[in-house]
């Protein structure tokens, strides 16, 4: 029987009820089944108590510290900590205010009027105001900017004063607010950027809760806390250390030892043995995010349809999750998890059909291929490399696995240098941010070098409907086509697992993939 993800409230998790050791779980669907339940709504953290150190260890460096840039997980967690945005999400996924306190929508959906927090400084003593928030959007627009695609639709930016701002778009956008809980929404100081030019990525400058104080590159970063926060008595620690360990197991060795107080990564064999441990206690809980690969479109042999949908129709995803993430998750076939609105039948999948695979091989006028296949270096990435390897053997196709770094992972994807790629996203609250980029022609996110555009037009209409029904329809259309053309297969919605002492107090659970800093203490 097929293991079910766990999850929990965070009261819970606090008072020492251990995950996997009989809380209450959530039911997995298998194909075609419901989908979990959300787990309840988190409660207060407990308090923590002020001062001191705390390192957390992170299974990559973070190479760009600047949102403007940045595409991987590992340089939003440490963003969340140097940098505060207009707009959040709480643990339930709803929008709260942050740097805008409140805001107003024009009935044609066109106009947002942002009322901001008053007194709030950057790291470098200037000003954030409306003339900052301007400053950020007119920066995250320009040609070299990754978030450009994320606000195209803004037409203008108006300071009323200097604690209000009007933004005007060309047409309604629905993803517009849940945009700005995300990069997009992360307020730079302007005097450091641009002081600092291009070098912004490694002198970042914020309103967050910690100042970049040093890095040791690809090692570690340190944080300083930010004496002059807006939020009362907050951050509770006077330093963070992030720590860069690409081994999960490593991680947790020294997790137990005492020398990091949290991981962002644990061996997934490991959860049942870390139910009853002392000095460990797990988060494991439903995500927005989802594990894919990406499908080189531009080149043999998926420049075939027909072989990609007989690689798709081959991965047995229930297989993946009972072994390769021990149950911490659900079966795949879209980028919307449980948590999305647009999460429903297209996350449906058919189990593995030798027999109709080997037709459309036929159909590709193929008996047989050879790829290979880039994966990270965490074991959990190497063993669905080994499982998709073995899950394609027996429809004469050889998948030749290269391990990587996570950078040149990332940069090879990037740049085209694969066949098959490994990721994952860590998804978000509104759907068009877990797709739009990774299938618009020529996105910024489309590293299958795929184009379409009957899907372009579904993925702009997805952008410009208000209803959230209709909206749902259009994710429905979009998935039709993407099953059918399969730029990407989708293998499972991975469950947020952290590790942490147990002497650590005030973790927040929220369902981005980010360790939130600014109440920890020990």
């Amino acid at each position: 029987m097929r293991k079910k993800p766990m999850a929990v409230s965070l009261t819970l998790l606090l008072t020492g009820c251990m995950l996997l050791a009989g809380c209450k779980t959530a039911d997995q669907p298998s194909a075609g089944g419901t989908p979990a339940p959300a787990p309840a709504p988190a409660q207060a953290p407990a308090v923590s108590k002020a001062g001191g150190t705390v390192n957390i260890a992170i299974f990559a460096y973070p190479t760009k510290l600047d949102p403007k840039y940045s595409l991987t997980i590992q340089e939003k967690n440490v963003y969340q900590s140097l940098y505060d945005k207009l707009l959040d999400i709480d643990a339930t996924g709803s929008l709260v205010p942050m740097l805008a306190e409140k805001w107003e929508i024009s009935n044609d959906k066109k106009e947002y009027t942002f009322h901001l927090r008053q007194g709030v400084k950057f790291h470098d003593g200037t000003d954030f105001n409306a003339e900052a928030v301007k400053f950020n959007f007119e920066r995250n627009m320009e040609e070299d900017s990754l978030r450009r695609n994320e606000i195209k639709d803004v037409e203008s930016l108006t300071v009323v004063d200097a604690n209000t701002i009007k933004i005007a778009l060309k047409q309604p956008f629905s993803p517009f607010l849940s945009v700005l809980t995300e990069k997009s929404g992360m307020m730079v100081s302007p005097d450091a950027a641009k002081k600092a030019g291009k070098d912004f990525v490694n002198k970042p400058v914020g309103t967050g809760p910690y100042m970049f104080k040093e890095t040791l590159k690809g090692s570690s970063l340190t944080l300083d806390k930010n004496p002059n926060y807006w939020k009362k008595d907050l951050p509770k620690v006077d330093k963070l250390v992030y720590k860069v360990i690409e081994d999960s197991n490593v991680a947790l060795v020294n997790l137990k030892s005492g020398d990091v107080d949290i991981t962002d990564k644990v061996p997934f064999k490991e959860l049942e043995g870390l139910a009853n441990d002392s000095k460990v206690k797990l988060v494991n809980d439903v995500s927005f995010g989802t594990s894919y690969v990406y499908l080189n479109t531009s080149k043999p042999p998926f420049d075939k349809k027909e072989f990609r949908q007989a690689v798709d129709l081959m991965i047995d995803r229930d297989a993946l999750v009972k072994i390769a993430i021990n149950g911490a998750g659900t079966p795949a076939h879209s980028p919307f998890s449980s948590r999305n609105f647009a999460h429903g039948n297209n996350d449906q999948y058919e189990k593995p059909n030798l027999d109709k695979a080997k037709e459309l091989m036929k159909k590709a006028g193929m008996d047989s291929a050879s790829f290979s296949l880039k994966v990270g270096t965490l074991p959990k990435d190497q063993q669905v490399g080994q499982m998709i390897q073995n899950m394609l053997k027996p429809l004469g196709v050889e998948v030749k696995l290269e391990k990587l770094e996570y950078g040149s992972l990332d940069e090879q994807i990037i740049s085209g240098n694969y066949d098959m790629g490994l990721t994952a996203w860590s998804g978000r609250q509104d759907p068009d941010q877990s797709i739009y980029d990774w299938f618009i022609t020529k996105g910024p996110r489309n590293f299958a070098r795929y184009t379409n555009p009957e899907l372009d037009k579904l993925l702009n209409s997805g952008r410009t409907e208000v209803d959230q029904d209709k909206r749902k329809l259009v994710y429905d259309q979009i998935m039709n086509i993407l099953h059918e053309d399969v730029p990407v297969v989708y293998l499972y919605h991975e469950n947020i697992v952290f590790g942490m002492s147990k002497s650590i107090q005030g973790f927040e659970y929220v369902p981005d993939f980010i360790i939130h800093t600014a109440n920890l203490g020990k």
